[in-house]
């Protein structure tokens, strides 16, 4: 099952915000309908916003074909619905520059950002299952954050892809996964889609990780990004650059998986990323609450970034 598709007129996804409760089907007709659905988190990960931008651009395109002025406002408002992940962004312009030719040139686009994204995922899981074998030998202990499955990046995933790829090798000595706010996306997400692949596994406390690695119990770190910029800085999930300072501290390789969608060289630094703050209610009601989404690590924590195209290891002095 595909965690976003367009279907008979409308964009299909899975409700992240349900899950593992239940499996719930979303049909989104409406660009509003979309763009809740992408700030609530319904649907998220980076490679999947991208996919849900693009179908976007084909449902303003549907619904607006008589207006062009609702139909840049529509784009717009797609664009700049969550704006730290740069491939929500990305998907949106790719579509919206075939909008001259039509809503069925349109919808040809974005159908090619989903097709591209599914074969990233591929060709990510298997240079990303050699890369982790390479940096720690046989059958690795992992420890992943936030969800880099299916549910993030419409089929396998980039991170967890990686982590199923060792899996069906037999190569897979264990993996815990992080709980990671905002709304616990690890210990729901990340622990469903393992259970649906029948991997065994634990759910780590949020804080744990580097006390995990400490004391032995991690090989290594892997884990996904939101935009990777041009100096090799990762903006991903907060709690990414605890996980990168214990694995640093404990000797261990920090590996991050994501497409080429995701490198971002139009962005110098870590340090001109907007960080998305999700407010105080996700928190507490009771009191004012610090709340990023993501955070910044820094180049020289990273050992490689593994793309469906190349791997780039940081820590030989490599750069996107």
């Amino acid at each position: 099952m595909q965690t976003i598709d367009w279907v008979d007129g409308a964009v299909e996804i899975i409700d992240q915000t349900v899950l593992p409760k239940e499996l719930r089907i979303l049909r989104l007709h409406t660009v509003p309908a979309l763009v809740t659905a992408i700030q609530s988190l319904a649907v998220r990960g980076a490679p999947a916003l991208g996919v849900a931008g693009a179908f976007g651009v084909a449902l303003a395109a549907q619904v607006h074909a008589d207006d062009p002025a609702a139909l840049a406002a529509a784009v717009e408002r797609l664009e700049h619905a969550r704006p730290t992940a740069v491939n929500l962004a990305r998907g949106v312009r790719r579509a919206a520059a075939l909008l001259p030719a039509g809503p069925a040139a349109v919808l040809a686009e974005a159908c090619r950002v989903r097709d591209e994204e599914i074969a990233a995922s591929e060709a990510m899981a298997k240079r990303g299952a050699d890369l982790m074998l390479e940096l720690c030998g046989r059958r690795p202990r992992l420890l992943t954050h936030c969800n880099t499955g299916g549910l993030a990046a419409v089929v396998l995933g980039t991170a967890l892809g990686v982590v199923r790829e060792l899996h069906h090798r037999g190569e897979l000595g264990g993996v815990i996964a992080s709980e990671t706010r905002p709304l616990l996306q690890g210990a729901r997400l990340t622990a469903w889609e393992l259970g649906q692949w029948g991997i065994e596994h634990r759910v780590a406390v949020d804080s744990a990780g580097p006390f995990l690695m400490a004391r032995g119990e991690v090989d290594a770190v892997i884990l996904g990004a939101d935009r990777i910029c041009a100096n090799g800085d990762v903006i991903n999930k907060i709690g990414t650059y605890s996980h990168a300072l214990g694995a640093r501290r404990a000797g261990l390789p920090f590996v991050v998986v994501a497409p080429e969608s995701t490198v971002d060289l139009d962005t110098p630094s870590g340090d001109v990323v907007p960080i998305e703050d999700r407010g105080s209610a996700e928190v507490t009601p009771w009191s004012e609450a610090v709340n990023p989404a993501f955070d910044v690590t820094p180049r020289d924590l990273v050992t490689a970034i593994v793309t469906d195209r190349r791997v780039i290891r940081l820590d030989k002095g490599n750069r996107p």
